[in-house]
């Protein structure tokens, strides 16, 4: 049998990258808790947490770090019908991961759907954020990827639109005879990362083919605006952040009625919650109120 007192400490490290934060987390010394972890690493036979700044955890350790975060899910639901168990314990954690575009733009009220639940949230690539859940090391998340992953059920949330755009001396600048292939070969691009493939996406679909151009790499949701209404570069800007500069002139979109629609979908664990049903009906709501439904 697991010693749960032992998967908390392992839980916390994991979750706060720091004994000593663990340790402030289940008030406890650091030395109590660099010793559960210790002795949880001697009974499994192997390394759980690397040491570091921050610290992580290993395969091993995300593993059993997650079965204890659902363990603790299951068991605060267990307070409302057993009223022999404490009633005030600590308000349950729920990680999940979501693209940094929808956390910029409706996924926060989503979680202010459901106030008494903490949030640890991953931030990752839509097309890539399931990768989170075959791990075993979230309970649900916001993807790109409809099929679901072993032991998950998948729901259409809508698409979150994007637009091509640019400030108008950025326009002027590079496109003076139109917004052309050519031209956007030589015009500066935003790119989030090196997963971020919104921009490709886009010229194939408004110019029937992937045109490479110089980026500024740019890691931030609200600096991608920033950079664009700065004249940087253009970029794939979500419709809800940049719809007032497209209103009032400050951006232009490079292609009018050339919107990209990318398609999310909520796939979360099957596990028996009612909590993270609370979240997934949350979730749901908020999602087809801002996101297009198409």
């Amino acid at each position: 049998m697991l010693d749960y007192a032992l998967l908390a400490a392992l839980a916390a490290v994991v979750r706060t990258g720091s004994f000593e934060r663990a340790a402030a987390q289940l008030h406890v010394t650091p030395s109590a808790v660099s010793q559960r972890v210790k002795l949880l690493e001697e009974r499994m036979g192997t390394i759980l947490v690397v040491r570091g700044s921050p610290c992580t955890g290993t395969p091993a350790g995300l593993r059993l770090s997650q079965h204890a975060e659902r363990v603790a899910l299951l068991e605060s639901e267990l307070r409302d019908g057993l009223p022999g168990l404490p009633q005030d314990g600590p308000a349950v954690t729920v990680r999940m991961a979501v693209n940094a575009d929808s956390l910029a733009t409706w996924f926060v009220a989503a979680m202010a759907g459901t106030p008494d639940v903490l949030f640890d949230l991953v931030l990752d690539d839509q097309e890539h954020s399931a990768d989170w859940l075959r791990r075993g090391e979230v309970l649900a998340a916001v993807t790109a990827s409809a099929q679901p992953v072993q032991g998950c059920d998948s729901t259409p949330l809508g698409a979150l639109r994007y637009v091509a755009t640019a400030s108008p001396d950025f326009l002027r600048r590079y496109f003076p005879d139109g917004v052309v292939a050519a031209a956007l070969a030589r015009a500066p691009r935003l790119t989030y990362n090196s997963k971020d493939r919104l921009q490709t996406q886009w010229t194939r679909q408004a110019f029937g083919v992937e045109i490479a151009s110089p980026t500024h790499w740019m890691p931030s949701t609200h600096a991608f605006v920033d950079a664009a209404l700065a004249g940087l570069g253009w970029g794939m800007n979500p419709e809800p952040l940049v719809a007032g500069a497209l209103r009032d002139g400050r951006l232009v979109a490079l292609v009018p009625d050339q919107p990209l629609d990318v398609p999310l979908f909520w796939q979360r664990s099957r596990i028996a919650s009612r909590t993270l049903a609370d979240i997934t009906r949350s979730v749901l709501t908020t999602a087809r109120a801002r996101l297009t439904q198409v």
